[in-house]
């Protein structure tokens, strides 16, 4: 099977596969290029309320494909940053699934999730310097929003890879799994999401993100949406809320 993202959409979760088996997962120039589409495609459909990123067998990705910088390193870095910056603004929870190396572009991805889970063994790593590249500035203050700017220096300093516990206490992951439970924890969350307020979440998406100037708008949602008054009600009758909010199917801003 060629290099290439996988998707299915189950029970409100969208699934994305980055399927490169034979370079560990690694991003070509065409995966790079197939990710922004096919999360504009994936954030429009009203059947996804979650999206999860992970990557075939045991390997979450590797980075990018090093033959693919053989022509433009800066091209090739802009296709990067490019689906990065997709995968940020993707405007539902995201979450990384992890599991072995997850590497250089590979860590861009992830840290462009929301939230991160991640299994016992999996390492993280963040080369440019092991390459000479200039680490895009908008990467690199994603980076420092997780970890810091101490752990975002010595990762980017060094190259080195670090492990999953040390990962778990900088910030970078939100939880470590043992060994064979990632699928099952990710599956478990992604319906506790899937079961929450669509409203809620995509408010507290922007506003985590440092967007300040759609408090009126998310306002106007909330007065007519009407999921608090079934968030309520829900909890008052001692069962699940049916909240019925959903983005408009336009909105970009």
């Amino acid at each position: 099977m060629e290099p290439q993202l996988l998707h299915s959409v189950a029970d409100g979760v969208a699934t994305v596969v980055i399927h490169h088996p034979a370079k560990r997962n690694a991003m070509t120039a065409d995966m790079w290029r197939a990710l922004p589409p096919l999360l504009d495609a994936l954030a429009a459909d009203p059947a996804v309320r979650v999206l999860v990123l992970t990557g075939e067998g045991g390997t979450f990705c590797a980075g990018a494909d090093i033959s693919s910088l053989r022509g433009s390193a800066v091209e090739a870095q802009g296709l990067a940053v490019g689906a990065e910056e997709a995968l940020a603004a993707f405007p539902k929870p995201t979450l990384a699934a992890v599991r072995g190396h997850c590497v250089g572009g590979g860590c861009q991805l992830a840290a462009a999730c929301d939230l991160r889970f991640a299994d016992e063994g999996a390492s993280f790593g963040i080369t440019p310097a092991k390459l000479g590249i200039v680490y895009a500035a908008s990467s690199t203050r994603r980076l420092v929003s997780l970890v810091g700017p101490a752990t975002a220096k010595y990762l980017l300093f060094s190259g080195e890879l670090i492990g999953a516990e040390r990962a778990l206490r900088t910030g970078l992951v939100d939880e470590v799994l043992p060994a064979g439970d990632l699928d099952g924890r990710v599956a478990e969350f992604g319906r506790i999401l899937v079961s929450r307020s669509q409203l809620t979440q995509a408010a507290a998406k922007e506003f985590a993100d440092g967007r300040t100037d759609r408090d009126a708008y998310w306002a106007r949602q909330a007065r007519d949406a009407g999921d608090t008054a079934e968030g309520v009600a829900a909890f008052l009758e001692r069962r699940p809320a049916d909240f019925t909010w959903t983005a408009p199917a336009a909105r970009r801003g």
